[in-house]
């Protein structure tokens, strides 16, 4: 996958919200201010400040002026991924965002999955909304809209295809990534490998690794765990629980009086850099609330919502099926590797520099600062 972006760089935590409403509520808080008070609350940075105007977003509708002086409507806030299998909103307003990266907004569609390199070169990850975190570098599979390019080196999938004798599609290949790819000294390194058998065995494996971790998206069936396994709300959260805790006589997790059983111990302890996901997704739903949060993002809602309950279950589901599957990726062995000599000799190796740079994408006008139309790159 030779095309890779860096990461976006938001420059202020208030742009981002466990849920929609609380972005709202920040952005009338924001216009509603005026002078002093309204650039207190914005935190200008080097970038950004209320003073600057910025192109739209690709596929996003939002002014372009300065935001002093037009800030214009709310924009819909848009789903994106934070943190590792936690899930937010973010307002896809450029004017407040340092580092948006426009290049992936372009090619953000239904067709589109994004591989994040996490910073501690764990397992890959793979998600179909765009990664807004510091979730480490990211590689779209597709290069064009409407997966019609795919980013691969160019030929690789018809050599896999004459090797196999079969057709692989781009998804083929993200499957075996994620099945096969280990961290090296110069980042993640992915063995192609010789023998059909293995190739088919790591298809197999990727893709039950795909489908726990898009956990539904593009119109999939949601992954569940076995019916004597499935968490289920033992009692309802209320009011605002003070802390996530875990009772491992009662294989319960515990949110104040609510309660979400059975929740397995390989759930309680997963981890992706050394931190535990369902402990991280609980803190940064009750950040708003914390001694230290300060202006705008301390908006958030005022009662523990239902739909964050559900949420909660769904990702007890994916981390529970991840863990399961932890050890059949630990001991997958893609055997006997196909020779460079003939990735090279058929020209995938090395991939062109193109390959490497955002495909040119004009199908669209793009409004740029202060309403100018712009063509996109």
């Amino acid at each position: 996958m030779p095309w890779s972006v860096g990461g976006l760089r938001l420059g202020r935590d208030w742009v981002v919200a466990p849920e929609p409403g609380s972005l709202r509520a920040r952005w009338a808080a924001l216009t509603g201010a005026e002078g002093a008070e309204r650039e207190r609350l914005f935190r200008p940075s080097r970038s950004r400040g209320p003073a600057a105007g910025a192109a739209a977003l690709p596929g996003q509708r939002s002014a372009t002026g300065r935001f002093g002086r037009e800030p214009g409507a709310c924009p819909d806030p848009v789903r994106v991924l934070v943190e590792p299998f936690d899930e937010q909103w973010l307002l896809p307003d450029q004017r407040l965002i340092d580092l948006a990266r426009p290049e992936l907004w372009r090619v953000l569609d239904e067709h589109q999955l994004f591989l994040v390199e996490p910073p501690g070169l764990g397992a890959p990850l793979v998600t179909a909304h765009l990664p807004a975190g510091r979730l480490g570098r990211i590689r779209p599979l597709h290069r064009r809209p409407g997966g019609a390019e795919p980013n691969l080196a160019p030929g690789l999938p018809a050599l896999l295809g004459e090797h196999f004798r079969g057709w692989v599609t781009p998804e083929d290949v993200l499957c075996w990534i994620l099945a096969a790819a280990r961290p090296g000294p110069r980042g993640y390194e992915v063995p192609l490998p010789a023998g059909p058998e293995r190739w088919r065995a790591g298809l197999e494996l990727g893709q039950r690794l795909l489908t726990v971790q898009l956990r539904g998206a593009r119109g999939g069936e949601a992954p569940r765990l076995p019916g004597g396994r499935r968490p289920y709300v033992r009692s309802a959260v209320t009011g605002w629980p003070p802390a996530l805790s875990w009772d491992e006589e009662g294989e319960s997790l515990l949110l104040g009086a609510g309660c979400i059983a059975p929740v397995p111990a390989e759930a309680w302890t997963y981890e992706v850099n050394g931190v535990r996901v369902l402990e991280r997704w609980f803190a940064a739903r009750r950040a708003h609330r914390e001694p230290g949060a300060q202006g705008l993002a301390a908006l958030g809602p005022a009662e523990w919502p239902q739909a964050w309950t559900s949420e909660l279950l769904a990702l007890v589901t994916t981390v529970s099926l991840l863990a399961g599957l932890a050890p059949a990726r630990a001991a997958f062995e893609p055997g006997p590797a196909l020779p460079a000599e003939r990735l090279r000799a058929a020209g995938v190796l090395p991939p062109p520099r193109w390959s490497r740079r955002p495909a040119s994408v004009l199908s669209h006008q793009e409004e740029g600062p202060d309403g100018q139309f712009a063509l996109p790159f």
